[in-house]
């Protein structure tokens, strides 16, 4: 447990400095409790963070959580849009999604 909040505190760090990839590992951190408190309005806040960034994993992420509704109002559209920033960086979860929701 104590080398979890040590892990998140070190990607939290990062990620306020603007790496996309520990903005996207601090996000995955809140959405699943990882050495911090689950909290799907911050790993939201991060997924994006790194999403915004170009970072295709955060964009993949960001698209689940508003297609399952994850710590935002659920959205197929913006899912989609987040997919294809994601699938046209060559992210094979986001392409499958994609085809799941027929898009």
């Amino acid at each position: 447990m104590q080398d979890r909040k040590k892990a998140a505190g070190i990607f939290e760090q990062l990620a306020n400095e603007g790496h996309s990839d520990s903005q996207l590992w601090i996000g995955e951190c809140y959405c699943y409790g990882g050495g911090v408190t689950e909290d799907w309005t911050k790993s939201v806040e991060w997924y994006r963070k790194s999403a915004e960034q170009g970072n295709r994993y955060g964009q993949d992420r960001l698209g689940n959580c508003y297609q399952w509704g994850w710590g935002v109002l659920k959205d197929i559209d913006i899912a989609v849009f987040w997919y294809r920033k994601s699938a046209d960086q060559g992210h094979e979860d986001a392409i499958f999604w994609l085809k799941q929701l027929g898009k």
